[in-house]
């Protein structure tokens, strides 16, 4: 029983509210993290004209900086603040970051009239807004998901709030997605964008008319998401206010005398613990294939559907087919309690049903399809918090410390890595196939409408299915040993 009651936290904690409250973290990451994977690639390359190759360079650059980044800010707020005291080690750490981030969005689109058209000067304002943005990212939300490994410590509450979390997450990846199809429009969308501006931003400028209007649209689109993200913060405060055992357990090992590890020593420790590496690998691999998805959608809008509006029905398919699945995911997690056994089975889940992504054209195919993908997705979605918070307790038991950050940190890096792995595929994929950025979708040739086939489906599939088989190959935690390890924690009051 130890394994399953948490006796270590009071029941606030357990709440459907508390539990929902953190929930609003998750809708606010993937609200933002599914616009951004949708629009940035396809807003530099086809309505900026930005050479592919520089595109491809600037989200390279970008992840380089997460491998700094990330593991960094992840152990550097692990250290005491003058507020961890009183409002605990987390929390100040992810009001701040959360409230300054979610306005660094609109910078990535505010691209400086003056600077259009040259090639060099956007490209570097490209590089600075999104490494500027991931590391303000970075500091609410890797201290965000060290907080549910805390906070919801026994295998039953953490599948729990997991899924409940899992819930609203959907509806942040379905409102990220579908969102910008009504705010943006395309350069050639002139009518609509003159209802919407005043006259004087056309007749004064002295730009062609299409770069004003991708301008207004997109970056209302930024300035609406910064706003909805502000008010969201609000309702997060609950799910990630800290308990005063959470407060007393930091406090404690802060006035240890115990020898305080370096950040490098931490760095080549965290990838010696095999359970974890295993599970780093399969979410990026996993990351990597959503990605790709997530950044095709404009494209199979723009080249096959002939709008990208066509692409809401698409998402709504992947939104029925996740909600419809997560209570079955849910009673099966329930039933098997062996949370890493599930993640592998949803893996290999998702990569079978990217296949039909491979040859679709049509939005009816897209929708039918995507509801069947939401249904995988929904199930690896909801255990993947889980199964992470398992191999994190593993160290803190081996370890004797809870630094949850470091490794979060590490997490939050490789899933920010597979926006390279997304820009690299692009670019590769374009140059190879030859796909006419100045074109529409019947003047394009059918090997590059083949290629955006590619990166929807095919190369999504195969990431997926590698980081199953890596996953299975490397992981070693059975339900019998995560319930030791739990038993262990209760025991040491870590």
């Amino acid at each position: 029983m130890a394994a399953e009651i948490d006796s270590t936290e009071t029941s606030p904690a357990r709440t459907i509210g508390v539990m929902s409250s953190y929930g609003v973290g998750k809708f606010l990451a993937e609200f933002f993290t599914g616009a951004f994977g949708a629009l940035v690639f396809f807003y530099f390359e086809i309505e900026l004209g930005l050479k592919t190759w520089m595109v491809t360079v600037a989200l390279i650059i970008y992840s380089i900086w997460n491998a700094v980044n990330d593991p960094i800010v992840g152990f550097l707020t692990e250290r005491p603040t003058r507020l961890s005291k009183k409002l605990g080690r987390r929390f100040p750490w992810i009001i701040f970051g959360a409230l300054v981030w979610v306005f660094s969005f609109v910078l990535v689109f505010a691209v400086p009239q003056g600077i259009r058209g040259n090639d060099g000067a956007v490209f570097a304002w490209l590089v600075l807004t999104i490494c500027l943005y991931d590391t303000l990212y970075s500091v609410w939300e890797v201290n965000y998901q060290s907080t549910f490994v805390d906070k919801f410590r026994s295998h039953s509450i953490r599948n729990k709030a997991a899924s409940i979390a899992i819930v609203i997450g959907v509806l942040g990846i379905a409102a990220g997605a579908l969102l910008p199809t009504f705010l943006v429009t395309y350069s050639d969308f002139e009518p609509i964008i003159r209802t919407l501006y005043p006259t004087f931003l056309f007749e004064n400028s002295i730009l062609p008319i299409s770069v004003v209007n991708h301008s207004a649209t997109f970056i209302t689109n930024g300035w609406v998401f910064s706003i909805t993200g502000f008010i969201l913060i609000f309702t997060m405060i609950p799910g990630v206010k800290e308990t005063p055992k959470m407060i007393e357990r930091y406090m404690r090992s802060v006035e240890s005398d115990e020898p305080k590890e370096g950040f490098f020593t931490q760095l080549r420790k965290a990838f010696t613990h095999r359970n974890y590496v295993a599970f780093i690998l399969l979410f990026f691999f996993y990351q990597a294939a959503t990605m790709s998805l997530t950044g095709s959608i404009h494209y199979v809008g723009k080249y096959f559907l002939g709008d990208v509006d066509k692409t809401t029905l698409v998402f709504a398919g992947m939104l029925v087919g996740a909600l419809i699945a997560i209570p079955l995911w849910y009673y099966l997690l329930k039933r098997v309690k062996d949370n890493q056994k599930m993640i592998t089975i949803a893996a290999l889940s998702i990569s079978v049903c990217f296949i039909p992504l491979i040859f679709l054209r049509t939005q009816i195919g897209f929708i039918i399809a995507m509801v069947f993908w939401g249904m995988s997705f929904g199930g690896f979605w909801l255990i993947m918090t889980p199964a992470m918070a398992d191999s994190i307790d593993e160290i803190v038991v081996k370890t004797g410390k809870r630094n949850d950050g470091i490794f979060l940190g590490f997490r939050a890096f490789f899933g920010r890595l597979s926006y390279a792995v997304q820009a690299l595929s692009f670019w590769a994929i374009h140059e190879l196939t030859g796909l006419d950025t100045t074109t529409e979708g019947a003047a394009q040739t059918p090997i590059a409408l083949w290629g955006i086939n590619f990166h929807t489906g095919l190369i999504p599939c195969i990431l997926v299915l590698i980081g199953a088989l890596v996953f299975w190959r490397l992981n070693t935690l059975n339900k019998d040993k995560v319930a030791k390890i739990k038993t262990q924690l209760a025991e040491m009051d870590l």
